[in-house]
């Protein structure tokens, strides 16, 4: 079908038309906003709306999903604080057809007031963590996490940041795949979150989480790059483009697009073949505290920073002591508040 230039947001888009999603529900905020301006080319097949505010998008979103419809929402960092009680509760409930949320980070802060990483969200709700690394990832990577929701039957959360939401990248589209509505049968046990059964469910919680540890040994998510035995690193989503440009060629990169729960199998295989283990990731080392606790030595936040969107000159000087080369500016651009 050609190749297309598309931003990363654009590209989710796509992706949840490709994968045969039929409700669609969001709140904007930058960096997340242009997913559902561009969902209504595709009206056809979909409804989208915005909703009042986060929380009801989640609750529209995944109230179609236990209806028996691939569903979808959105919202940039915050939001999911808004959003946080449904998501806690979806994650023991469960889904019958697959439930995505995509929440935007905003490192460097560029239009928020906090630089929250959401990715501890999926920790603390127990449900699956999925982050493309570039456009065709986000259509790709969209398909595959309505797959996961409804093998392990979890909500998925879905995150991507500010330079992944508005960089642009080549793509190739495929067909729709229509995704049929599953017959919603009632199941009070599984449906109604009263403390009995939310006590009686976590325990499914537990077991679908430890089956999805297991498939991210394997899944098509999460590969090796082996290009020689010295220098290895461990990354995901923009870190990943980032490192690439940072490290020497003979560098070996695992890069993970599954990071929760992290496959430990995997990373000790990895770290065993390679001197010197480096994970790189942008904001705080979530998956570095991970992989120390297990025993795997490695190095992570005492070069790289926690604060701010990394980028390659930064990255650079952090690591290796490169400065970049800056030039002055004659004339000093105007500081001005962001364009609403």
């Amino acid at each position: 079908m050609g190749k297309h230039l598309l931003s990363g947001n654009e590209a989710i888009a796509r992706g949840a038309y490709e994968a045969g999603v039929r409700v669609c529900s969001a709140y904007p905020g930058t960096p997340s906003t242009e997913i559902f301006e561009n969902l209504p080319q595709y009206k056809d097949e979909l409804y989208c709306e915005w909703a009042p505010n986060e929380k009801v998008a989640v609750e529209v979103a995944y109230g179609a999903a236990i209806g028996g419809a691939r569903s979808l929402c959105a919202m940039k960092h915050v939001g999911l604080n808004v959003a946080a009680d449904p998501l806690f509760t979806a994650a023991y409930n469960g889904v019958n057809r697959g439930f995505v949320i995509v929440t935007a980070d905003d490192p460097s802060m560029h239009s928020s007031q906090n630089e929250q990483d959401n990715r501890y969200y999926a920790r603390s709700a127990k449900v699956a963590l999925v982050e493309p690394s570039d456009s065709q990832e986000c259509i790709d990577f969209m398909k595959e996490a309505y797959r996961i929701s409804e093998k392990f039957d979890m909500p998925v959360l879905f995150r991507t940041t500010t330079n992944i939401s508005h960089s642009k990248s080549l793509c190739t589209f495929s067909e729709r795949q229509e995704a049929e509505p599953f017959v919603y049968e009632r199941n009070q046990r599984k449906y109604n979150c009263a403390p009995a059964n939310a006590y009686r469910n976590h325990p499914k919680v537990e077991a679908n989480l430890k089956a999805l540890a297991e498939y991210g040994e394997t899944c098509p998510l999460n590969k090796v790059e082996y290009r020689g035995g010295k220098v290895g690193v461990i990354t995901a989503s923009i870190a990943y483009e980032i490192a690439k440009d940072v490290f020497p060629e003979d560098t070996s990169f695992l890069k993970l697009g599954l990071t929760y729960p992290l496959p430990m199998g995997l990373i000790r295989e990895f770290a065993s073949k390679v001197e010197t283990l480096y994970v790189i990731e942008e904001l705080e080392g979530f998956m570095e505290d991970q992989i120390r606790a297990a025993g795997i030595p490695c190095i992570g936040k005492e070069k790289v920073s926690n604060l701010y969107e990394l980028n390659p000159e930064r990255l650079r000087e952090m690591l290796f002591g490169v400065k970049p080369e800056i030039k002055e500016l004659p004339v000093k651009a105007v500081p001005r508040p962001p364009v609403l």
